[in-house]
């Protein structure tokens, strides 16, 4: 049996004793602490104080309700969970409850085997959760390999396969997109690997000015170029005896490409105006986020040199490819911000986490933690919220190009979306108009034009329920 103080709390608010009561009663049977409200005040003020892991809260009750209970939430107790109550359940309260943060709306009387199902589910995910929270978290720590994390089947192959290629590889290319951890990887081969003893040099080949390629690959001697006052040792003589990263090998010159096909094959370097050949002894580790082989045959990348970095290719998946390591991310990612913006931040709230599962993650690991960063940032409070995530999940959207978007299907659906239906929907949802988007299944963008061309905008206010 679970340790009482390691039980979640669940706070009943009711007007109502005899339910406070019964709900009390079950609700300790299901492995919940369980904390009691007779009124909204008496609850908000309860949020204010303690900690609370979910909220059943009633709809009616005198002076605040349970949509101010809600609203009470998202401002004062982010992290908990709310599931709102009622004996007048409709559409359109069940639309305000969901809006207002509600993971559920119940009708009363309370269908108590439905309840058990639905707390036990959000018992389990608190106790996932919580693993993640916690700074020393055992549970992050288990999923993490050569400072990557992933528990998910993708990143499990791929830590095995790293673990099989190190000991052997002295040539290989990895692959993926931008922001996967390409990098990672290659260092990860370096430290499990017999060159971990030496150095490990990173250059990212879409960074160098083209003229500048072979001084940086291979070194100059003295009087080389103009600018060239003294002898100066290449990459790859820095990294004699180590690993040299070549991040973004598909920017490399075609005159380069040549020169680094030879310090391959015969592990020689010459530099820019010296003579001399100078034995090198490199582990080669290359990247790329393009298709090589579609290079090769639009003639933009030696194929003689993409045979000899593809001995071995290692793919990194997306990130929207592996869902379910985005928690553990962003619990790591939240404890490095923290340490950065010197806050008190424990996590994000599931309504965060929600936002952060759905989202598509174009820009990858990378991006997540950038929009992390920047919600921890704006964040004042114990928890990330959705409302910082969207503020950095906007400032971290690329730009969009001027290709065409998929607004005109929403429009030419939508046209034949008759007037007197969407007056429907709006009084349905009370006005709300991102409601009643996702009635339609478009966009609120889309909706808004709708909305202008049937001259419907502003004419249709929002009652209070």
């Amino acid at each position: 049996m679970t340790d009482a103080a390691a039980m979640p709390t669940v706070l009943i608010v009711d007007d109502e004793p005899g339910i406070l009561s019964v709900a009390e009663h079950f609700v300790r049977q299901w492995r919940f602490d369980v904390v009691k409200a007779s009124n909204g005040r008496e609850a908000i003020d309860i949020l204010r104080r303690r900690r609370i892991d979910v909220v059943m809260v009633d709809l009616r009750m005198p002076d605040v309700d349970g949509f101010g209970v809600l609203a009470a939430i998202r401002d004062t107790a982010p992290a908990a969970r709310a599931i709102l109550m009622t004996g007048y359940a409709t559409e359109e309260t069940r639309l305000e409850a969901v809006k207002l943060g509600a993971l559920d709306c119940l009708a009363k009387p309370l269908d108590w085997r439905y309840l058990e199902q639905r707390l036990t589910a959000i018992r389990e995910d608190i106790e996932r959760r919580r693993p993640l929270l916690d700074v020393e978290g055992a549970l992050a720590r288990r999923f993490e390999f050569a400072g990557m994390i992933g528990r998910s089947a993708v990143m499990q192959e791929l830590f095995d396969l790293i673990r099989r290629l190190a000991p052997y590889t002295r040539v290989a290319l990895i692959t993926g997109e931008t922001g996967t951890g390409k990098e990672l990887v290659a260092r990860a081969l370096h430290q499990l690997g017999p060159r971990k003893a030496h150095r490990f040099v990173a250059i990212n080949c879409s960074a160098v000015v083209e003229t500048l390629f072979e001084s940086e690959l291979f070194g100059h001697v003295r009087g080389a170029f103009t600018g060239a006052t003294e002898h100066k040792a290449g990459l790859f003589e820095a990294a004699d005896g180590g690993t040299l990263f070549l991040d973004e090998i598909g920017e490399l010159p075609a005159s380069v490409q040549a020169k680094l096909l030879r310090v391959l094959e015969h592990g020689e370097v010459h530099r820019v105006g010296g003579l001399e050949p100078r034995r090198v002894n490199v582990s080669v580790v290359a990247a790329t986020n393009r298709d090589l082989g579609a290079e090769v045959a639009a003639k933009r990348f030696r194929s003689d040199l993409f045979y000899r970095v593809n001995v071995v290719e290692i793919p990194v998946p997306t990130l929207r490819s592996r869902r379910e390591d985005i928690p553990y991310l962003t619990a790591s990612f939240v404890r490095e911000s923290t340490e950065r913006v010197k806050k008190t931040i424990v996590g994000v709230t599931a309504y965060a986490e929600r936002l952060l599962m759905q989202s598509d993650w174009p820009g990858n690991v990378r991006q997540l933690r950038n929009v992390i960063e920047r919600a921890a940032i704006l964040c004042d409070g114990e928890y990330i919220t959705d409302r910082e995530l969207r503020g950095a999940l906007t400032a971290s959207a690329p730009v969009p190009s001027a290709a065409p978007t998929g607004h005109a299907t929403e429009d030419a659906s939508l046209a034949a979306v008759s007037r007197d239906h969407v007056v429907r929907i709006l009084d349905r949802t009370q006005g709300n108009k991102k409601a009643a988007a996702v009635l339609l299944g478009v966009s609120r963008r889309a909706l808004y034009r709708l909305l202008r061309r049937l001259d419907l905008d502003g004419s249709v206010r929002r009652r209070v329920p």
